[in-house]
């Protein structure tokens, strides 16, 4: 006789597997209710393994990077062990997120999750993956980023993958968007961002509270030097400057010539091209830095 699934029954699952709500049901209702089949059914799907596991630490993995048209995306996918994120079966996992990045159109994390793939969601598949593994497998967070009719959009995505960087590119038409100049800037700005790590394009992105906060610093080293009281606003309006100089992408020097600005670039290219450009926006991820 096939025994009643109860919340409680699917609770006592959950608390020895440390699978999901919905997995244990599904466990249970599938074993008749035998909670020592539904266990096993769980351990052989991976579930149960990757839920127990979820709370080690995922330092490790990969960043998928790729760019198709004007739509760019990344992937982080975490993992324990650099031993695991070098092996050609994780990499092919995260080759299938990538692309499902492109076709399920998810703009963030969670929607990203909740896509359907291959008759599971993402989120059922890294689980199933995790239990493959013998490690804790997380997709840390997505990127999307889509240019549109007028931009482009550059890709740069270092050696290791463990650092990538996506930048959007604005231009004054699509014919201008389409050069050759173009795409090379975007190119060259995304290899920039990952290098240099700017805070924001310009002044404007930086949030009111750092400068804020960057100007208290400020005058209060002004003071500690015996500055007058009268000098302390000018001294930090000029430290302001700098700083903002130093962390925003457009006054940067670029990498690859510290002569000339990422803004000097990108006017270059654009005269080259046939018409202004415009830094958008830009996404870098670096593997386990926020």
């Amino acid at each position: 006789m096939t025994k009643t699934i109860t919340a409680k029954d699917v609770q006592e699952l959950r608390q020895r597997t440390g699978a999901g709500m919905m997995d244990c049901k599904k466990a249970l209702e599938e074993s008749g209710g035998d909670v020592d089949a539904a266990v096993e059914s769980l351990r052989k799907r991976g579930i149960a393994k990757a839920e127990k596991r979820a709370d080690r630490s995922t330092s490790e993995g990969l960043i998928g990077a790729e760019v198709r048209g004007t739509v760019g995306v990344l992937v982080e996918l975490n993992c324990e062990t650099d031993f695991v994120a070098r092996n050609d079966d994780f990499g092919a996992v995260l080759s299938t997120l990538v692309e499902q990045m492109f076709t399920s159109g998810a703009a963030d994390t969670t929607a990203f999750l909740a896509s359907t793939l291959n008759g599971q969601s993402v989120d059922e598949y890294v689980k199933l993956t995790a239990g493959k593994t013998g490690e804790a497998v997380q997709v840390r967070r997505v990127a999307r980023v889509d240019a549109g009719a007028t931009g482009q959009v550059g890709v740069y995505r270092h050696h290791n993958g463990k650092l990538a960087a996506l930048v959007s590119i604005t231009a004054a038409s699509a014919e201008v968007a389409g050069n050759a100049s173009t795409a090379e800037v975007a190119k060259f700005v995304a290899e920039h961002v990952a290098a240099a790590a700017p805070l924001a394009v310009d002044r404007t992105g930086v949030p009111a509270d750092k400068l804020e906060s960057e100007r208290r610093i400020a005058e209060e080293q002004a003071r500690q030097t015996g500055k007058p009281e009268a000098m302390i606003e000018k001294i930090a309006t000029g430290k302001i400057e700098a700083y903002l100089k130093d962390v925003t992408l457009m006054p940067q020097p670029w990498v690859r010539d510290g002569g000339k600005s990422i803004g000097d670039l990108v006017t270059e290219h654009g005269k080259a091209a046939g018409g202004d450009l415009t830094v958008a926006g830009f996404v870098r991820f670096q593997l386990g830095v926020d």
